[in-house]
């Protein structure tokens, strides 16, 4: 039997895939890469706005459409919101809630009666990555949030925060080592909360992956900046820690945050970036902002305008506030019209675009790391081009004149110039070994 995986939203809903992949796996059940070629098909949801409600509907509908002989299960956020609405949708066969996501491998098992192989018939060793990344893996720490942010449905969802062991997250890092990733991203609904069910903290948890793994590269998915001491940016002294961190602001105002049920002023925000900096001087940060949140006026939307510009961000995801039914802020007066948050996307999309050619300009001449990740790309000229993401996490390409296995690589490259794409252009500073060069493609 075959299973193919798909997510829409967040991080940790990839990272929960890589987790059930890995579970079917060990019960001698392969991952596909193609839906067409399943017996089953996995769709972890997302409800984060109502836009992301409608897109999980549509790709049920598209999944069925396009092979509907497959078994189809819906987990996710819209699933566990939207049950009854996603249970009438055509070829969904389970609904799987949050809450019982770690029963979902087994629920798919008795749905569609398969046996399972004994546990010793499979590799041990051999974990199923999630096949659309074998260079990086997503390491769900926890799930849950205790907080409300008042515009947020996402923790109403997920539930209480519960927390993975140490030991048991060191354990699935090592395996993963073990099978030559490079790199892993921590991510959880709510990362910086790790640990207050089992009395650690984050802080912790990355001191024993540090002391305990020889994984390459450690990444972070989003993380409340609340959360950071200033002792935590010690801990990327240490090359390993990636210079990078995704800090959602959501706003340059402390009045629309304290509406929104932040938990950080926007001074208090801008000394953190400036410790991470302090630390490690191209430290990259990116962040989100919301724009037209209720109440929102002009000179609330400046305040955020200024924080983007004094932040220097490397890159801003910019949302148009979104009413979602069950949240607080659905309720709140002063909505704004949708014109004025379409003209303050379109102003804010602009900055954000200024600062992140900023940043990337500020790479140029500089050599880096970096991990090559996937296949090359020939273009009609005949050059191969080859694309992975520096220590900061900027996006960066190498051209070559043949193809070469330099995927899951890490190999140093001098920045040259900056790409009106937004990802620079780079050359590697030395050429692969002859172990690692391809066989010539025999031209057609």
């Amino acid at each position: 039997m075959n299973v193919f995986l798909t997510s829409l939203g967040c991080r940790l809903n990839e990272a929960e895939l890589q987790t059930w992949a890995k579970d079917f796996h060990q019960n001698g059940i392969a991952v596909v890469k193609e839906q067409s070629d399943a017996n089953l098909i996995v769709i972890n949801t997302c409800a984060v706005t109502g836009e992301a409600a409608r897109k999980s509907r549509q790709t049920i509908r598209r999944f069925h459409r396009k092979n509907p002989t497959a078994k189809i299960v819906v987990t996710g956020c819209y699933a566990s919101l939207e049950k009854t609405e996603a249970e009438s949708l055509l070829g969904v066969d389970l609904i799987v809630s949050n809450q019982d996501k770690n029963l979902l491998p087994q629920k798919a098992k008795e749905l569609l009666e398969w046996q399972s192989m004994p546990y010793a018939a499979t590799e041990p060793e051999e974990s199923a990555l999630f096949v659309r990344n074998r260079e990086r893996a997503f390491i769900k720490i926890q799930d849950g949030c205790r907080y409300r942010c008042t515009y947020c449905i996402v923790t109403i969802a997920r539930g209480e925060e519960v927390s993975r062991s140490i030991v048991d997250i060191i354990l699935e890092i090592k395996q993963l080592c073990q099978q030559g990733v490079q790199e892993i991203v921590i991510t959880g609904v709510h990362v910086g909360g790790y640990g207050s069910d089992l009395n650690t903290n984050l802080y912790e948890l990355v001191v024993a992956v540090l002391e305990q793994t020889n994984i390459s590269r450690i990444r972070f998915a989003s993380v409340e900046p609340w959360e950071l001491s200033d002792a935590f940016f010690e801990l990327f002294n240490n090359p390993r820690l990636m210079p990078h961190m995704h800090l959602p602001i959501q706003s340059g105002s402390d009045k629309i945050l304290k509406k929104m049920s932040r938990r950080c002023k926007s001074e208090t925000f801008l000394s953190l970036l400036n410790k991470a900096r302090s630390v490690v001087p191209d430290f990259n940060i990116t962040s989100d902002i919301i724009v037209g949140f209720p109440g929102e006026t002009q000179e609330d939307f400046e305040h955020s305008l200024s924080m983007v510009e004094q932040a220097k961000f490397g890159h801003v995801h910019t949302f148009s506030y979104s009413k979602r039914e069950g949240t607080k802020a659905a309720r709140l007066p002063e909505q704004i019209n949708e014109s004025i948050k379409k003209e303050r996307s379109q102003v804010m999309h602009a900055l954000a675009a200024k600062t992140k050619a900023m940043e990337l300009n500020k790479m140029i001449g500089t050599t880096v790391a970096v991990l090559w990740e996937g296949h090359a790309k020939r273009l009609e000229n005949g050059i191969y081009q080859y694309f992975g993401y520096t220590p900061n996490y900027h996006k960066v390409c190498v051209e070559l004149a043949s193809e070469l296995l330099i995927s899951n690589q890490i190999m140093d490259c001098k920045i040259e110039s900056v790409y009106k794409k937004g990802y620079l252009y780079a050359k590697l500073i030395a050429q692969p070994k002859p172990a690692m060069q391809k066989l010539a493609i025999k031209q057609l």
